[in-house]
């Protein structure tokens, strides 16, 4: 999805009729399952359900014309994996110009391997950037714990402690702290 311009609630004409946008958008929201690399730009169309315009039609054909370029893409899990777990946090601050509420993103790998990721808006609006990092950073490592006692449940040994990778100064220091 290209990141200019920015879509938006008013972006573009209403579709006079929105139903093949929803049908193709269902199907989008399943294949993001096994195909990361279009999560962002399907969270961010979720938003325009409700009134889609010919702007988001676009944008949601350019994810199809993407999808058909780079049909490589996608999960690869190898019997060789190393048994340690890292994630990678972040937030963009006030990134919605509708409503300025930050949007949080994660990934975590077991070795190679993405296991986990998500990518939703905020509960609040979130004052500084630090703070909306900091939120990303406090969910992923919620996310964390969540896989550490699956994998105990299921009998697997971590033997180093899980990463988290913060872009963000601020929320890195609050973190350590």
């Amino acid at each position: 999805m290209a990141s200019s311009p920015k879509l938006t609630l008013t972006s573009g004409a209403a579709l006079s009729d929105p139903t093949p946008f929803w049908k193709l958008f269902e199907s989008l929201q399943y294949l993001q399952f096994t195909r990361l690399d279009i999560a962002y730009a399907v969270n961010r169309l979720s938003q325009f359900m409700h009134r889609p315009t010919d702007a988001h039609w676009q944008a949601t054909k350019r994810i199809l014309r993407y999808l058909q370029a780079t049909p490589e893409h996608g999960l690869y899990f190898s019997a060789n994996n190393p048994l340690r777990l890292h994630a990678f946090s972040d937030a963009d601050w006030a990134g919605d110009s509708d409503d300025y509420v930050s949007t949080n993103a994660h990934i975590v790998y077991l070795g190679r391997t993405p296991v986990s990721w998500s990518s939703k808006k905020q509960s609040g609006v979130a004052r500084l950037s630090t703070e909306a990092e900091y939120r990303s950073v406090a969910n992923t490592s919620a996310e964390i714990r969540w896989i550490c006692n699956l994998l105990t449940e299921l009998g697997i040994d971590i033997s180093s402690p899980p990463v988290i990778y913060c872009d963000n100064l601020g929320a890195t220091f609050l973190c350590h702290n």
